[in-house]
């Protein structure tokens, strides 16, 4: 495979990414939104239901699995740079490789893995919250948890092969 060819799949990976970001990016509006209204209705007209609170916690994690793979694309992850910032482009490329293939897929693999039977449980029991008056949407919460470990596998994958071409010597022209 080209090394143009891999950038080219790398950036279809990255709007894919994008895409995701930016509908995740609407539960932070929601979360705003809900938690005003949650606050406004406690204190003010000392009213409240359990399961406007629970889907505070829904938007949150919503937002941080859904967003995961949006922030790996943007490099707005936490990464200790000291050496990094001032290695070369093809260093830069290397290192992310490896990153990517030494750390990053094998752990989300491994979370894909683990989390598989704890959410096939919830979907069997249509799992709720066991609050009464909760929202009966834990099973989906959950699902969540292999959905953001495929999104950043992808990531990951868009990642290596953007490094890859610039290893065998592609020009990203952002095309």
């Amino acid at each position: 495979m080209s090394a143009s060819r891999l950038l080219f799949l790398s950036r279809r990976l990255d709007r894919f990414a994008d895409r995701v970001g930016h509908f995740a990016a609407w539960a932070a509006l929601g979360l705003v939104l809900v938690t005003f209204a949650v606050v406004v209705l406690r204190y003010l007209f000392q009213i409240g239901w359990i399961a406007m609170q629970e889907s505070i916690l829904y938007l949150h994690a919503s937002l941080f699995l859904l967003g995961a793979a949006y922030t790996l694309r943007h490099d707005g992850h936490v990464r200790v740079d000291i050496f990094y910032r001032d290695f070369s482009p093809r260093a830069r490329a290397l290192v992310n490789l490896c990153g990517a293939l030494l750390l990053l897929l094998p752990v989300c693999s491994f979370l894909l893995w683990v989390s598989w039977d704890y959410v096939s449980m919830a979907w069997a029991l249509r799992e709720g919250s066991p609050e009464a008056g909760g929202l009966p949407y834990v099973y989906l919460l959950k699902t969540l948890i292999p959905v953001a470990a495929v999104l950043l596998i992808l990531q990951g994958i868009a990642q290596a092969l953007a490094s890859l071409g610039v290893l065998l010597g592609a020009r990203d022209d952002g095309a």
